[in-house]
């Protein structure tokens, strides 16, 4: 498996050797509710394997692992759902 991490390789390996992008994202996603909505958004995605809000960092970083390197549907995933997101680098 090679994993992207905002874009720079990290190659690693995994049994059916796909790529695997994480995507960082800077955002406003605080409660636990919060989490519950953006969740009903990204399952709606199939290329999205993977998520996490780290809710305590400033940022509220939001971490996606997906299959495709598609900042831009991702952002706007997350504004519709009501929520501010920009991508980290």
């Amino acid at each position: 498996m090679n994993i992207y991490l905002s874009k720079e390789p990290v190659m690693t390996t995994s049994k059916n050797n796909e790529e695997l992008y994480v995507l960082i994202f800077k955002t406003n996603i605080e409660l636990e509710d919060d989490l519950k909505l953006i969740s009903t958004y990204l399952e709606k995605e199939n290329n999205v394997i993977n998520w996490n809000v780290d809710r305590e960092d400033i940022d509220r970083v939001l971490r996606v692992e997906s299959n495709c390197d598609d900042t831009g549907k991702i952002i706007k995933t997350i504004n519709e759902a009501g929520f501010f997101c920009e991508e980290l680098n």
